[in-house]
């Protein structure tokens, strides 16, 4: 994918699609946390595949990030710059309209930082991102305004114990995702914090664990959104 002529490699480069599904289907991006491209990721798209959609893993970040520091380098830089990071959403979103393998139908789910990605493209107000999914993202709104109403079907998937979206700024999405009458939905998980499809987290006491239990019913919920909206 190219944006402002640097180029962003999404996982395996191409559309994941899964061969028991033909012909155009939905199409739906995966962002991916702080982290970059990882397991998670990888493993959401051929998830989503099995579903019977299109999925790509885009790149917000233009680079492999040399270890953790560069990755928060990077992200703060597009929080720092949202309308940048609206830019490089966007791109995505045309190379997949572009690639030939979607039926007009989009959809998106996010990991984290990911997950604010999604609510950002809700927020963008594309007739065609028919839904997102938000799994443990961050709430926080965007510099640039955002539509008066937002076509996208909305489903945060959130840890009510995560420390980087407290209950205050959860508050805080639904009145605006009331405001812009948009169909929504927050599942909120007690007892459950950041990063909770992320076996690798295991900082219980700064908000930031794994939890099974949690993931499972979070990917219950967005197979349901995505079966009702696409």
């Amino acid at each position: 994918m190219q944006h402002q002529d640097q180029t962003y490699e999404g996982f395996s480069g191409t559309i994941v699609t899964n061969p028991a599904h033909s012909g155009p289907r939905p199409g739906v991006l995966v962002f991916h946390s702080i982290a970059w491209r990882g397991p998670i990721e990888m493993a959401a798209a051929e998830r989503l595949a099995a579903m019977g959609y299109a999925a790509f893993v885009a790149d917000t970040y233009g680079k492999a990030p040399d270890g953790p520091e560069e990755c928060r380098t990077l992200m703060n830089g597009l929080n720092a710059d949202r309308s940048e990071l609206r830019r490089r959403i966007e791109a995505a979103l045309d190379w997949m309209r572009g690639a030939g393998e979607t039926n007009g139908n989009h959809a998106a789910i996010g990991f984290c930082f990911g997950g604010k990605c999604v609510l950002d493209l809700a927020r963008m107000g594309h007739e065609d991102v028919k839904a997102v999914a938000s799994f443990h993202g961050l709430f926080d709104k965007p510099t640039w305004p955002g539509a008066p109403r937002f076509p996208a079907s909305v489903l945060a998937l959130h840890g009510w114990d995560d420390p980087l979206a407290t209950p205050e700024e959860t508050l805080a999405l639904a009145a605006e995702l009331d405001a812009a009458e948009a169909d929504w939905q927050i599942l909120a998980m007690g007892g459950v914090g950041h990063a909770f499809t992320n076996p690798g987290a295991n900082d219980k006491a700064g908000g930031k664990h794994y939890d099974a239990r949690a993931t499972e019913r979070a990917w219950a919920a967005a197979a349901q959104h995505f079966a009702t909206t696409l």
